[in-house]
């Protein structure tokens, strides 16, 4: 299998942790911010990735969106599963991983790339990082207002998921697709300080589940 990713998104990350923990082989490829869409589009009619080639007989050419390639997953290697066998709690995870994706993953790109043009943008100074920061804040229309909005969505969704201080799981006692989902979309906060100090018990979480799907720590995590 093949991965059309960029590098650094936690959408990417999110399929990465899929493939990762269903230990099913795969190669990513980069593509560049833009350019990207000559590639995708004629794929998936869509201009997002991630983007999965299963390059395998018998199944799909291509799958976009990161949800439906879990899905797809599931069905390819059922084992182990991230789906709870729980109807109630199926219904449950999913609702969760489409709020994590739909809410929650889109302010946490507004407060990274916020804080990557400003106060950390000594992390990578250089001309080349600083130019694709500001074609992501000018895509998604980044501005003050906006990212007062994510900040308050952030604090939101930190009390939503209290309860992971106390339990392994979200839902259950096993690992989900709710667990993998927050794992890899509130990745980039850990390169924030604010967060790793307002929320320690998160960023440990996140930890041990790039650990259980075999994915490298994301940046800020590394040890």
């Amino acid at each position: 299998m093949r991965l059309l990713q960029f590098s650094t998104s936690h959408y990417c990350r999110k399929a990465r942790l899929a493939l990762g923990y269903k230990a099913i082989p795969y190669q990513t490829q980069n593509l560049s911010p833009g350019l990207h869409r000559l590639t995708v589009q004629p794929l998936t009619g869509l201009a997002t990735l991630p983007v999965l080639l299963p390059q395998s007989a018998g199944q799909p050419e291509a799958i976009g969106d990161s949800s439906a390639i879990l899905r797809y997953l599931e069905t390819y290697q059922p084992n182990p599963s991230y789906i709870p066998t729980s109807p109630e709690l199926t219904r449950q995870v999913w609702l969760w991983e489409d709020w994590l994706d739909e809410s929650v993953g889109p302010a946490v790109r507004f407060a990274y790339y916020d804080f990557r043009a400003g106060e950390g943008r000594s992390l990578d100074p250089s001309w080349s990082s600083q130019a694709v920061i500001q074609i992501v804040r000018w895509q998604y229309g980044i501005n003050s207002a906006a990212v007062r909005q994510a900040q308050a969505r952030l604090a939101l969704a930190l009390e939503i998921l209290a309860p992971w201080r106390e339990r392994p799981y979200l839902f259950g006692d096993a690992f989900s697709i709710a667990d993998l989902s927050a794992a890899a979309l509130l990745s980039p906060l850990a390169r924030i300080p604010r967060y790793r100090q307002e929320a320690p018990w998160l960023f440990e979480r996140i930890s041990e589940i790039h650990r259980l799907c075999g994915e490298p720590a994301p940046p800020g995590l590394e040890s």
